[in-house]
């Protein structure tokens, strides 16, 4: 079925449509000394009823023969051909018109080529909605597919997490079997656990803060059989800022590179210290460490940092930041993104 007629709304509007396409048809009877307009519209206005839609034939055909050039001395020919015909209708609905109101009908040919340009004109139009429709149908399709390599670099990037912990929890556990077995399996408890919490999130894109929080804290627990009073962790969160959704094991990556890269390498440990703010309809994440300015860069770059990047710029777009350095023996870390509802994001995942 044509789109026109898909709905009584449409057909009507259509057929008002029509309406100038009448008025410049009496027109033109009448400059050519024909009747007054009254009489021009009492022939013509069936003709136009009927020519109207005629004039919606060419959708399947432009569907079936799309526009190439190499058919077209085929598509000529048949195009040709379908407004000869049209025409021919139109013409002759005129002509049983005023039979009927018991007239002569007069310029006959005049109605006859203004039918061909009518109907050529009506094949031009369809073929163009049809172009039009597929351009929106690739740029929907290509929207999509973009919107699909998000979410397979977003759940990639996600998937990273765990095992890259999983391996430094590892490894030392393996470290502390020999020195302090007890500490030892009290660390693969805690690692079972912060393990059991994050593998729990399932497929979930987004917690509340309070949840990422909480799996923070455990992975911190985990770490601290390992460093003792070595390692402390304080934290300044504002309540406003708890319900704010924000991606699963946004901070876990953070917390892992201040004790690895920072708490580690002091001798005396140090603190980590994590504040949370809202600033408007934005959040703003701020994590700090110390760490020792004399050591010797790490063998590689990290992967927590430039995934926390990637994973923002992802999701929000221009609407997140991420910024880092180190000042006075101190590593700041500062992250900004919008504060969203865990409905409203997880609606919009």
């Amino acid at each position: 079925m044509h789109p026109l007629l898909a709905t009584r709304g449409r057909t009507l509007l259509y057929l008002a449509g029509w309406i100038p396409i009448l008025a410049l048809l009496d027109y033109l009877m009448w400059a050519s000394g024909g009747a007054n307009w009254v009489q021009n519209t009492e022939v013509l206005g069936p003709a136009c009823f009927v020519f109207a839609f005629a004039c919606l034939s060419p959708w399947p055909m432009c569907r079936v023969r799309p526009l190439r050039l190499a058919d077209a001395a085929m598509l000529a020919v048949t195009w040709a051909a379908a407004a000869t015909a049209a025409s021919a209708a139109f013409t002759g609905a005129a002509w049983a018109s005023a039979r009927i109101e018991g007239r002569t009908a007069a310029h006959l040919d005049l109605l006859f080529g203004v039918g061909i340009l009518l109907y050529l004109l009506s094949a031009g139009l369809h073929y163009a909605f049809l172009a039009a429709e597929e351009a929106r149908e690739a740029s929907l399709a290509m929207a999509e597919a973009r919107t699909l390599a998000r979410d397979a670099e977003l759940h990639a990037l996600r998937m990273q997490i765990n095992p890259h912990f999983l391996f430094n929890s590892l490894h030392s556990i393996a470290a502390l079997v020999t020195v302090d077995a007890v500490r030892a399996r009290e660390m693969c408890i805690r690692l079972s656990d912060f393990l059991r919490s994050s593998l729990g999130l399932g497929e979930r894109d987004s917690i509340p803060l309070r949840e990422e929080l909480a799996l923070a804290r455990s992975y911190l627990e985990v770490e601290q059989v390992r460093f003792g009073a070595r390692l402390e962790f304080s934290e300044d969160i504002q309540e406003s800022c708890q319900d704010c959704a924000v991606p699963v094991l946004l901070l876990q990556p953070l917390v892992e590179n201040a004790v690895k890269h920072g708490i580690a390498g002091l001798v005396e440990g140090g603190t980590i210290r994590l504040s949370v703010e809202r600033l408007g309809d934005s959040v703003r994440v701020a994590l700090e460490n110390g760490f020792d300015p004399d050591a010797p860069p790490p063998n590689r770059i990290g992967m927590g940092l430039p995934q926390v990047r990637r994973r923002l710029e992802l999701r929000y777009g221009g609407a997140a930041s991420v910024e880092a350095g180190a000042r006075d023996g101190v590593y700041r870390v500062e992250l900004r993104f919008p504060c969203e509802s865990p409905i409203a994001s997880s609606s919009r995942a």
